[in-house]
């Protein structure tokens, strides 16, 4: 069944296959490659129901979800309210919803906060169970929530959607959370943790199946939340929370190689720096951190990450690298638990409006896109590539003055195919299989 849908998926893409291979030659107009990176939330949960985008209406069987014996659920399982500890049920939602997408801000508005829910390697993999797309709700610590969406538009990214080009196929490169799709954004790679702590490693039955949770896994594949251990990191963090420096090949390494400009802009990154963190600033959130060539105290480092505002300056100022990262600060980058709707795109409008208003616009492709579907239900089953993703589905938007107008773009993509945009635009060789063999973006954008 998941192979049947896996071609079924190369089905959709074949649709907008470019009639010429996109070249550096082609693409020379787009001087710069802006990325935004928000998070947690799955393309069901905020564009569920954009026109002409596969959404909810085509959801079907995969809504149904079900217990862990297999059985469908009367119910949902109560809405938790994990922002307590222990968690506990959220008042805001009724107790016995249907075992269908429901409509979440019917019950909390985009201005308030949610639940969290979780967003780990091997609960992810449990939750698309093989492609049927139906344990979600019953591997998440929030219960019903997983199958909650947005049924009155994220305003700013629907206006911005229904202007530029959304990607309506696009997943994020690896299963579970934050921390180890920021590594596939920069490296297409996972970050690797030789004899680590044993309380660090997980435990898996003859199955495969999870018995004890943590950070890296028997092989030594680090998948779970681990933090720089050159820093910044939190002044809590144990030894065994924190990841060796890095030294596989970054999309950064291969820039610097051909004279390319780039740098990792992120909201809060100086005062971290300094000691002084934002107590929403996300450590896992700064991959380059994690590699022995831009650590902290190394000159890459001074060179290439650099703080939300000077990529402002940047823009202001027409200096503006040819490829730019950009990671708001926890308040404003749409996570479930400590930030909320409202908040996050009021910021990201500031960031689209500098950047149109600066000098780099007439020739950049912006690409908003987020980390990973932060424990929401998608319906659409991932492709199998390889042991380490796929994961579900994500929003993301393209938006430039080289992106198609008010179009819906059904070609699968990955993470990967940022990286393939830049190694495409910029002559670069790929940093892996991944990157190699992924779609470039380019069916979103028109250049002549």
């Amino acid at each position: 069944m998941r192979l049947l849908l896996s071609v079924i998926c190369l089905a959709i893409a074949a649709v907008s296959v470019p009639a010429r291979a996109a070249t550096a030659e082609s693409l020379a107009p787009i001087r710069h490659i802006i990325v935004i990176s928000l998070e947690n939330h799955s393309f069901d949960n905020l564009f569920g129901q954009f026109p002409g985008a596969e959404g909810l209406n085509q959801a079907q069987a995969t809504s149904t979800q079900t217990d862990p014996e297999g059985k469908p659920y009367r119910v949902l399982p109560p809405v938790m309210d994990t922002r307590r500890q222990p968690p506990q049920p959220d008042s805001r939602f009724p107790a016995a919803l249907p075992n269908a997408p429901f409509a979440m801000d019917g019950y909390v508005p985009p201005g308030e906060k949610t639940g969290d829910l979780v967003h780990r390697f091997y609960q992810h993999i449990a939750q698309i169970n093989h492609g049927k797309m139906d344990r979600f709700a019953a591997i998440s610590d929030a219960g019903g929530l997983t199958m909650g969406y947005y049924e009155k538009e994220a305003p700013l990214l629907w206006r911005y959607g229904k202007a530029y080009t959304v990607a309506d196929h696009f997943f994020h490169a690896a299963f579970g959370g934050s921390f180890l799709n920021h590594f596939w954004l920069i490296c297409a790679c996972t970050p690797h943790y030789g004899h680590a702590p044993p309380e660090a490693v997980i435990q898996l039955d003859t199955e495969g199946r999870l018995l004890k949770d943590g950070a890296v896994t028997p092989e030594g594949d680090a998948v779970n939340t681990l933090y720089p251990s050159a820093g910044p990191h939190p002044v809590n963090a144990t030894a065994a929370q924190l990841l060796p420096p890095q030294i596989m090949p970054t999309i950064g390494d291969r820039l610097s190689q051909k004279n390319v400009s780039w740098a990792w802009y992120a909201g809060g990154w100086n005062a971290a720096l300094s000691g002084r963190p934002d107590g929403l600033f996300q450590f896992h959130h700064q991959p380059f951190a994690y590699f022995a060539a831009y650590a902290s105290g190394t000159e890459a480092g001074k060179e290439h990450l650099k703080d939300e505002a000077d990529f402002l300056r940047d823009l202001a100022g027409d200096t503006l690298p040819a490829v730019a990262f950009y990671k708001p600060l926890g308040e404003f980058n749409l996570h479930p638990g400590y930030a909320e709707m409202s908040s996050g795109e009021a910021h990201l409008a500031e960031i689209l409006k500098a950047v149109e208003a600066s000098p780099a616009w007439k020739s950049s492709v912006v690409i908003v896109t987020f980390d990973e579907g932060g424990g929401f239900w998608d319906h659409v089953p991932p492709l199998v590539i390889d042991r380490f993703g796929p994961g579900v589905r994500v929003p993301t938007l393209v938006i430039s003055p080289f992106a198609k107008k008010g179009f819906v773009d059904h070609t699968v993509y990955d993470t990967t195919s940022i990286l393939k945009l830049i190694e495409t635009r910029f002559g670069l060789p790929p940093l892996g299989s991944r990157d190699a063999q992924a779609a470039d973006l380019t069916d979103a954008l028109t250049l002549h």
